[in-house]
């Protein structure tokens, strides 16, 4: 059962660190015209959740950039975690 439930969190770390992934190639070769793209506004909106954590630990100065990258680092870190908790259980 727990090691179900490590590779079930993995996945969802997974997913949501592949479309920070591809928001942020999308934001380098979209420009100014990401907001109107509908799978740039997908990412967004399955990552906000992720971003507004981070956001509200950093401090209120922070780009939206810098957010995004603390964001996909964080979530790398996590899925990093749960790898080796999985190894081990």
């Amino acid at each position: 059962m727990s090691f179900f439930l490590i590779s079930a969190a993995r996945a969802i770390l997974e997913m949501l660190g592949l479309c920070l992934l591809g928001q942020g190639m999308l934001y380098i070769l979209a420009g100014q015209s990401r907001a109107n793209n509908r799978i740039y506004q997908l990412f967004d909106l399955l990552t906000k959740a992720p971003r507004r954590v981070v956001a509200t630990l950093l401090p209120r100065s922070s780009s939206e950039r810098v957010i995004g990258i603390v964001s996909f680092v964080v979530l790398l870190l996590l899925w990093l975690g749960l790898a080796f908790v999985r190894k081990f259980v």
